[in-house]
């Protein structure tokens, strides 16, 4: 019995990994126990094992007494005599109480006993070196792939992945290495539960900080994450030192660092945007590869609306394959956003247009002074007054020109630079070569 016990232990011990003290402790608990139930005692049982050898002794502690009033746990100074040297009240004496046949029991049920305390201190091995773990990217080894989960092995740890937290697009076979995110460590009765993720956007960010220096030191912060799993991503990062780009320092010399992150993710698209205190700057980026021309915000009502104006031929590209980009936008600024063309610009020019010809009408002596601006129409011409001018060049369709009105004259502008003059009473053209010999001679008088 003393041979086979210290063979097993030391067996235990190798193979599971476990400190050989707690399996002896293991076993010493399940012989107290064992003990007990043979006997039916209730008095207070040491079992002792020598380490070196395996050798074991069921002691019986006990407190001796003057008058005895708990036998299972006291004993009188005469009968202390028995088992001890000068005994006194209060001293504490263990009685050697070894049944002549506690090996045989033993050896049928400690067993049993010792491999449940030893799956109970896995358990608790398992739950103290990953409950600290929860949010950060572990690697693993898929073991097995159904529809219902994926069991991923980090190391001596089994981790489930669950369909939920899965990529749709991505396809998991046994051996495969994947990194996952642990996002929960359960304490259960069968042992802990570990839960991983592919598609939680803190995967997205811990690649980020372990691919990216700037992150780590913190030179660059990363302020929002929007994710489609599997599809595509959008991250918005912040410089939080001079000098440095936050957008360049992500994606890496000829873009290396941001490639190793997409080819974890299995190709998944990642567009890096760089983040604005400034709303409207931040909507705009947030649309890449668009560029907006103009960003207008209403916050009035229950739901915050951002009206992003982009030239026609980037239309696509702002709402992006079916609306996921502006969806990612949305998720990323938490503002909801109506993108609209140039051809906006112009039912806004009618309104206004609208508003000025009701004013020229309840107010005929309206003076009108200085340039303003005013939206040329896809016709080629420009609303003033309530009357329509043009048709102007080509190159000024769906562009803002600045209008003026002197001596009844109509002078359109366009950077600053003279396009076309109108007679405003009959909408007649006026040549502009007359408008520059008119100027000349006006000229030639003032110097004479």
């Amino acid at each position: 019995m003393k041979s086979d016990l210290y063979t097993a232990i030391a067996q235990i011990a190798a193979e599971r990994g476990i400190p050989r003290d707690a399996v002896l402790a293991s076993i010493q608990q399940a012989l107290t126990s064992v003990y007990k139930k043979s006997t039916g005692s209730e008095e207070e049982v040491v079992v002792e094992l020598d380490q070196a050898t395996g050798e074991m002794q069921v002691l019986v502690v006990k407190t001796v007494v003057e008058k005895v009033t708990d036998p299972d746990l006291e004993i009188t100074v005469e009968d202390a005599l028995a088992h001890a040297t000068s005994p006194i009240p209060g001293d504490v004496i263990k009685i050697h109480r070894t049944p002549e046949n506690f090996g045989r029991i033993a050896a049928q049920t400690v067993k049993q006993v010792v491999q449940t305390r030893i799956r109970d201190y896995e358990r608790e091995t398992v739950y103290r070196e990953f409950q600290d773990k929860e949010g950060e990217v572990l690697s693993g080894v898929v073991q097995r792939a159904d529809n219902r989960a994926v069991i991923v092995e980090l190391g001596k740890a089994e981790a489930v992945m669950p369909a939920r937290e899965q990529v749709p697009s991505e396809r998991y076979r046994p051996g495969q290495r994947v990194k996952v995110l642990l996002t929960e460590v359960n304490s259960h009765a069968r042992g802990p539960q570990l839960i991983v993720s592919r598609s939680d956007p803190r995967l997205i960010r811990r690649l980020f900080e372990q691919e990216v220096p700037e992150i780590q030191t913190g030179a660059v912060e990363i302020m929002e994450i929007a994710r489609e799993p599997g599809l595509r991503s959008k991250v918005a990062v912040a410089a939080r030192q001079d000098k440095v780009d936050p957008v360049g320092s992500c994606v890496g010399v000829r873009g290396v660092r941001i490639q190793n992150i997409v080819n974890e993710l299995y190709g998944e698209k990642i567009d890096v945007i760089e983040w604005s205190s400034d709303v409207a700057s931040f909507i705009a980026n947030a649309l890449s590869p668009a560029k907006p021309t103009n960003v207008s915000l209403d916050d009035s009502g229950e739901q915050r609306v951002a009206t992003v104006i982009v030239p026609s031929d980037q239309m696509s590209l702002a709402i992006g394959k079916e609306g996921q980009n502006a969806r990612l936008a949305y998720k990323l600024t938490g503002w909801r956003i109506d993108i609209k063309g140039p051809e906006s610009l112009l039912q806004t020019g009618d309104f206004f247009r609208n508003a000025q010809q009701a004013a020229d009408e309840a107010m005929p002596a309206f003076n009108w002074q200085g340039r303003q601006p005013r939206p040329v129409q896809a016709d080629a011409m420009v609303a003033v007054a309530g009357s329509t001018f043009g048709p102007l060049s080509e190159d000024l369709i769906r562009r803002q020109v600045d209008v003026d009105i002197v001596d009844g004259v109509v002078e359109i502008y366009y950077d600053r630079e003279l396009r076309a003059r109108f007679d405003q009473a009959s909408g007649e053209r006026l040549p502009l070569d007359e408008f520059d010999d008119a100027i000349g001679v006006a000229g030639e008088r003032q110097m004479s």
